[in-house]
């Protein structure tokens, strides 16, 4: 599903026009985006909870070379489904 076929299907659900139905998908991940590099914890029921994990340092291998390199620890962004959502894509 891209952007648009998005926007489309929360404005027909929600009753809106496209553009407003744009200004509310903008501003949620806005807000779920400036919550994540905070180090907040984002959970949408019935969706899902996002959450920043560490990730550690490590040694890894350069596939050209075989070189081993230092892969420094860094944050990423993690997604648990929701029950409802996981047993639905089964």
């Amino acid at each position: 599903m891209t952007k648009a076929e998005l926007v489309t299907a929360i404005a027909k659900g929600a009753g809106i026009t496209k553009k407003q139905a744009d200004a509310a998908l903008k501003a949620a991940v806005e807000a779920v985006s400036n919550a994540l590099k905070k180090g907040e914890r984002v959970a949408i029921p019935g969706f899902g909870i996002f959450t920043v994990r560490e990730r550690a340092a490590r040694k890894g291998r350069n596939p050209r070379t075989g070189a081993v390199i230092n892969i420094p620890a860094r944050k990423v962004v993690a997604f648990r489904p929701a029950k409802d959502l996981r047993e639905g894509v089964k």
